[in-house]
C-alpha cells in the first residue's frame, strides 16, 4: 500500500481534523474538504432537573450542548465510544457507551436508562430515537433537544484522490446528489446506511463492520491493499 494514497475526508470539522491525524499515522495523505459544516443552535433549555439522564448521538451534539450549560451532573448515555469520550472530555463523570449505532443505543437505553430522558440531537437526525425506543419496548419518555444543524458546503471532489471516507448517511446523500466520483475511487463507509445512497447508484462500497472510525479506517486500509496498482 503506497504511503501516497490520497484519502478525502468528507466529515465536518473539527472531527475531520482528528480523522486527518489518524490517516497520517497510517502513512496516508488526508485531504480535508468537508461536505458539511456544523452550525450550533441556541435553543431555550428545558428545566434540566426534570430529566434523569442525557442521551448523546454524536460528538457535535456533545460540543453544542456543553456550550449551552455548565451542568455536568447528569448521567450520560452515548451512541459510541468516540461520543462517550467527548462527553468525558467535556466534564461528564457518569458516561455509558452503546459502542455502536442507533440500534445499539436503543438497546442500551431500553435495558438500563432511567426516565425521563433528554436526547440531544441534530436538526435532521439520521434516525428517530423515540420511535426506535418504542419499538424496542423501552418505557422511558424522551424529549428531544435540537442543538445543531449541518449545512452543505458545496465542496467539489478533490483532484487525484484514491479513496473517500463517508462518516454519515447525510454526507453520502450530499455527495451523490451534487458530485460524481471516479469509478476508480474507493468509497469507504462507516455503516450500511452511509453506503446506501452509493449502492442505489450501482457503486460498490467498502463498509465498516461496526459503525466506528477505528473499524472504518481498518476497512479503508484493507480496500486500499486490494487496489489494482495499475489504477
Amino acid at each position: 500500500m503506497s504511503a501516497r494514497n490520497r484519502v478525502w475526508i468528507t466529515r465536518a470539522r473539527p472531527g475531520a481534523d482528528r480523522t486527518a491525524e489518524r490517516l497520517r499515522a497510517l502513512d496516508l495523505e488526508p485531504v480535508v474538504q468537508p461536505l458539511l459544516t456544523v452550525q450550533p443552535l441556541s435553543p431555550v433549555l428545558p428545566d434540566l432537573d426534570r430529566f434523569a439522564a442525557l442521551v448523546f448521538t454524536s460528538l457535535n451534539g456533545v460540543a453544542a450542548y456543553a456550550a449551552l450549560t455548565p451542568r455536568r451532573d447528569q448521567p450520560v448515555f452515548a451512541v459510541g465510544d468516540a461520543t462517550a469520550q467527548a462527553a468525558c472530555d467535556a466534564g461528564f463523570a457518569e458516561v455509558r457507551s452503546a459502542a455502536g449505532d442507533l440500534e445499539d443505543l436503543t438497546d442500551l437505553l431500553a435495558e438500563a436508562a432511567p426516565s425521563p430522558l433528554l436526547a440531544v440531537a441534530a436538526e435532521a437526525p439520521a434516525g428517530d430515537l423515540t420511535q426506535s425506543l418504542r419499538r424496542a419496548g423501552g418505557g422511558q419518555s424522551v424529549e428531544i433537544l435540537t442543538v445543531y444543524r449541518t449545512i452543505p458546503t458545496s465542496a467539489a471532489v478533490p483532484a487525484a484522490i484514491d479513496a473517500v471516507l463517508i462518516h454519515s448517511p447525510r454526507a453520502a446523500l450530499e455527495l451523490t446528489t451534487h458530485a460524481e466520483l471516479s469509478v476508480h475511487t474507493i468509497i469507504a463507509c462507516i455503516s450500511p446506511a452511509a453506503a446506501a445512497p452509493f449502492q442505489a447508484l450501482g457503486r460498490t462500497c467498502a463498509i465498516s463492520p461496526r459503525p466506528n472510525e477505528t473499524d472504518l479506517l481498518a476497512t479503508l486500509q484493507a480496500a486500499l491493499g486490494k487496489r489494482d496498482p495499475r489504477v
